[in-house]
């Protein structure tokens, strides 16, 4: 912007930088002509305008400073009233500092292409977090990738009426703003990229549950930042965590992951207690220590603790003296573990925080954990170089007590340490203690727990908590049912998984008339009768001879005189005189799945019968058949309501006759909803991968592709069950499907390759199904 004619030259050195901000009423000349360059008559801006124009003095080039007025006389006349243009001048100079200057054309961009949208409300959210989320992404280069993410989010999701003029807001974007400072303190920028997408391809047309994701409110939301987050996650190195812990350690704990994404304002920890050992879902690196070896330490520390530490009774000592004796009794464990395997010291001062001596003003500030820290520093690492003479006086005192004993086998005892630190507490006890305002800079020691199986108390009282004591079950309260399980679901978009995104919920059928179904069998008597006869062929024998085996359990005496004669008559005879047995049993396990949607109240082409009412005779006749041959087999059928609402109907389970409990629950089937494939062939297959069994076979008889009321994209869940059957094919189930639609050529062999069946004539089902079973079991 050119120099205004009467403007003094721009301030060079911090004295002229003072004087510029000197006086009232902007007396200076130069204050004068940046209030008439800003040009605005905002009170609030009048108020901060001295404070702001420091800070922009002491970061920005006078280039910087010209470009930072303009930028926020424009934002003032974009006619948002004066909050975006109060954040802007307090958010930029940080902003500019963590970036550089050069970053201004594109955030004014971003600013325009909101204000031209219908989403000028987000303009201040965007400003309002501008300088922590510059802080957290510390280029420019990443900035403009931020602001590229959040046009890409703005534009996909802002409605329209017609399709042609943008008519309603991003529901999403306000909260995506906010949340900006704390999404990339978890995730990388292609890791929020990837969470933005997901929210935008499942959400665009649902403003409500739009919000929810983009604000964190919702399970989905918290589920893709936890698969996006960047560090070491649990999930990849359990089995190697688990095997640590067996081999090295000899421990076979559970373990068990908990969230640190979430909870800013008390960040957990890591404990055990009689469920397992509780650990954090992600460790980033730290320096040169890796993520996986954070976790490494982090249970060695709680294996030392059950191995060598005893609980205390803690009723008469004070928070601070047992603060001290967890610190002492930290170091004790690990000068142990370090004795064990040596390489871990190393890793231990490398995580150890190092607080500064003298860092702690014990005038205005409690400086009891800085002391602990340093106290904890010093016992570890020799090299400390502190020079308190009470510290250390207290570290030798420790030393000698953990010094081994001429057998090398003394170990001092918890009991010992904890007489120790009630002495150290006593020795070094100041009234600045009881300060509210608490020294922690350097104090956390985050791969150590929480010590609370340290403790026993006599008396529980309001502080403490008995962290294995079972939940009272008050009376009258009941169970309301099983819980649902949750399952992935293939996204083809993206080719990753929408993980715990269907919700199965299982109940036993309720009951009819197991009469009706007998009825049903004796209507098709004859194709029984006929069934019963290719039955008996396929029944397993229970020995089968093999012959002409040249070794074998005994002599097979056909063959064996054949071959005297032929050696009596000077031919060759056939070495292969013996005969085996083997046993000619059939080891498979049957899970039939049954879809139940509304379109199965339809009647079939040609005939008065419902599709359901001839699923109903296929089914009798192929489970009679089943029972016949005796293959254990079980039956179920499911339909959905969204994907927050699949039923999955046990019919008949493994363990279960064919009787009359299991035709009742038949015969009273009925139809409704939707097919949400994929979460129901998942759920059987939990119980099928359970049998045990050389073969296992999943048959599928459904009328119609998968689909449900809240999918829009018609290929979505095709895919998402392609994918379980690609997934129940790697754990060793065969998929099979019976198909009774029509149409089914145009995606059925998409699903289940060559393994499916398309029966035209509905009326056939009765006949065809038992045949197909024997066909396929042969």
């Amino acid at each position: 912007m050119p120099r205004l004619p009467d403007e003094p030259p721009f301030p060079q050195t911090e004295e002229e930088r003072e004087a510029a901000m000197t006086g009232t009423e902007y007396q200076h000349p130069l204050m004068k002509a940046y209030w008439a360059q800003l040009d605005t008559g905002f009170k609030p801006i009048a108020d901060v305008f001295e404070d702001v124009m420091a800070e922009a003095l002491a970061i920005l080039t006078r280039e910087g400073l010209d470009a930072y007025l303009e930028a926020a006389r424009v934002i003032g006349k974009l006619g948002r009233g004066v909050e975006p243009m109060l954040a802007f001048m307090e958010e930029w100079p940080t902003t500019a500092r963590a970036l550089g200057e050069s970053a201004l054309p594109e955030v004014m961009a971003l600013i325009q292409r909101m204000q031209k949208s219908p989403n000028g409300k987000a303009i201040t959210p965007f400003l309002q977090t501008l300088a922590p989320v510059a802080r957290k992404l510390h280029s420019q280069e990443r900035m403009g990738r931020y602001l590229d993410i959040a046009l890409d989010l703005m534009e996909r999701t802002t409605g329209s009426i017609h399709g042609h003029h943008t008519t309603f807001p991003s529901p999403g974007l306000p909260d995506f703003f906010d949340q900006a400072p704390f999404l990339l303190g978890q995730l990388s920028v292609a890791g929020l990229r990837n969470w933005v997408e997901y929210g935008i391809r499942n959400y665009r047309t649902h403003p409500e549950r739009q919000r929810d994701y983009f604000s964190l409110q919702s399970a989905d939301s918290r589920a893709i930042l936890q698969r996006e987050r960047h560090g070491t996650l649990f999930m990849d190195v359990e089995r190697k965590l688990d095997l640590y812990l067996r081999g090295l350690w000899q421990e076979a704990e559970q373990l068990v992951p908990y969230s640190t994404a979430f909870d800013e304002l008390r960040k957990p920890v890591p404990y055990y207690d009689k469920l397992g050992m509780r650990i954090p879902d992600v460790y980033d690196d730290a320096g040169t220590i890796s993520g996986l070896d954070r976790y490494r330490v982090t249970l060695a520390h709680m294996v030392g603790h059950r191995r060598w530490t005893e609980a205390q009774i803690a009723d008469n000592w004070s928070p601070f003296q047992r603060m001290a004796v967890e610190f002492f009794e930290d170091c004790r464990i690990e000068i142990l573990l370090c004795r064990e395997y040596p390489g871990l010291r190393r890793i231990f001062l490398a995580l150890h925080p190092k607080p500064v001596e003298g860092a702690c003003d014990e005038e205005t500030t409690s400086c009891l954990r800085h002391r602990m820290a340093m106290l904890s520093r010093a016992l570890l690492d020799p090299d400390h170089g502190y020079g308190d003479a009470v510290l250390l006086d207290y570290v030798r005192r420790f030393h000698a007590l953990m010094a081994p004993d001429e057998s090398g086998q003394r170990e001092s005892s918890t009991a010992e340490i904890a007489e120790l630190a009630l002495s150290y507490v006593a020795r070094t006890r100041r009234q600045s203690d009881q300060l509210a305002r608490i020294h922690f800079a350097d104090t956390v020691i985050d791969y150590r727990d929480d010590n609370r199986q340290m403790w026993k108390f006599i008396e529980e009282g309001d502080e403490e908590e008995a962290f294995d004591a079972k939940r009272k079950i008050e009376p009258g309260e009941e169970l309301k049912g099983l819980p649902p399980r949750h399952y992935p679901e293939w996204d083809y978009h993206s080719q990753t998984y929408r993980p715990d995104w269907a919700s199965v919920y299982e109940a036993l059928h309720p009951q009819g008339n197991a009469a009706d179904i007998d009825r049903l069998l004796l209507k098709h008597g004859a194709l029984a009768k006929r069934l019963k006869r290719m039955l008996d062929l396929l029944k397993p024998q229970d020995k089968v001879r093999i012959r002409y085996q040249e070794e074998g359990s005994e002599l097979d005496l056909d063959v064996a005189l054949r071959s005297l004669i032929d050696f009596k008559g000077g031919a060759t005879p056939d070495p292969r005189i013996n005969m085996s047995h083997r046993t000619n049993g059939r080891d498979i396990s049957v899970m039939l799945l049954l879809d139940l949607s509304e379109s199965l109240n339809e009647k079939a082409a040609g005939s008065d019968q419902t599709i359901l009412e001839l699923s109903q005779e296929a089914v009798s006749l192929l489970a009679w058949a089943v029972e016949q041959l005796g293959d254990p087999f079980a039956i179920a059928g499911f339909h959905s309501n969204t994907r927050h609402d699949v039923r999955y109907l046990h019919i008949k389970g493994y363990s279960e006759r064919w009787g009359d409990d299991a035709k009742a629950r038949l015969a009273a089937m009925q139809a409704g909803y939707s097919t949400r494939m994929g979460a129901a062939m998942r759920h059987a297959a939990h119980y099928l991968e359970a049998r045990p069994a050389d073969k296992k076979l999943m048959l599928i008889l459904t009328d119609g592709q998968p689909s449900d009321i809240d999918s829009n994209d018609e290929q979505l869940l095709i895919e998402d069950t392609r994918q379980a059957v690609k997934e129940l094919d790697r754990n060793g189930i065969f998929t099979y499907c019976i198909s009774l639609d029509p149409k089914a050529d145009e995606y059925v062999s998409t699903i289940f390759g060559r393994q499916y069946t398309v029966i035209d004539n509905i009326q056939r089902l009765p006949e065809k199904l038992p045949e197909l079973f024997m066909a396929l079991t042969k």
